[in-house]
């Protein structure tokens, strides 16, 4: 097995499930499990999660939200959604702890790289909440900077489509898949994989990304046994 500690970051839209809105109970179960299994298996995670199916930053701030307010709704929303996966995690006897980037105690810990190496090197599965703190960066950006500080092996970025093609597969038909591909040609591509800067950071600390359907349940088990399902980004 390939992996020690990974990273897994999960899309706030992914928890929305079927609904327009807010969570999906049956879709938060289902990711609970996966991570459950994976963590039986002796694997680290550290988690973190975006908050777009409760309030998005940017697309509040086109609606007439200050920026930096409105990216602070965005990271509230990511802690609503790491305590409802912590929720699940106990329900599924799977020991966790909650971390923020923003003091709120008894919320969650205040992060440090040294409380989650701590958690993580125990056996807790570590979400890390609150983006990183600070308006302008997206939690793809956050996910990036708290998988190169937490020393991860790999992000795993979970999300409703089996990998990075050639276009939108929900939109093109023609889209085809990538089995592998570089930072650079994403960025030459101009393909909407994570954010530029979130992209740069993984690039220049040389982690490397594996882009999967996290909705498909017992996927993250395949891509930890390294199966050939995914997209990964080098």
């Amino acid at each position: 097995m390939q992996y020690n500690r990974i990273l897994l970051k999960l899309s706030g839209e992914s928890l929305m499930g079927e609904q327009k809105y807010g969570i999906d109970t049956r879709c938060l179960e289902s990711y609970a499990r996966q991570i459950h299994e994976i963590a039986e298996m002796g694997i680290q995670i550290g988690i973190v999660i975006g908050g777009g199916n409760i309030f998005r930053g940017l697309s509040g701030t086109n609606k007439g939200f200050d920026r930096v307010k409105g990216d602070s709704m965005g990271m509230l929303a990511t802690v609503i959604n790491s305590l409802a996966l912590s929720s699940a995690l106990d329900n599924e006897g799977c020991k966790n702890k909650v971390l923020t980037a923003i003091r709120m105690e008894p919320i969650g810990e205040f992060y440090s790289k040294a409380k989650a190496m701590e958690y993580l090197k125990s056996g807790h599965v570590t979400i890390i909440s609150g983006g990183t703190g600070n308006p302008y960066f997206t939690t793809d950006t956050a996910s990036s900077l708290r998988a190169i500080e937490i020393e991860a092996d790999a992000m795993f970025k979970g999300t409703r489509v089996d990998g990075i093609y050639t276009a939108d597969p929900e939109k093109d038909p023609t889209a085809t898949k990538f089995d592998k591909i570089t930072y650079d040609e994403i960025y030459n591509r101009g393909l909407k994989v994570m954010d530029l800067t979130a992209t740069t950071m993984c690039k220049e600390n040389h982690l490397p990304i594996i882009v999967f359907n996290m909705d498909q349940p017992g996927n993250l088990k395949k891509v930890i046994l390294g199966e050939n399902i995914g997209t990964i980004v080098y």
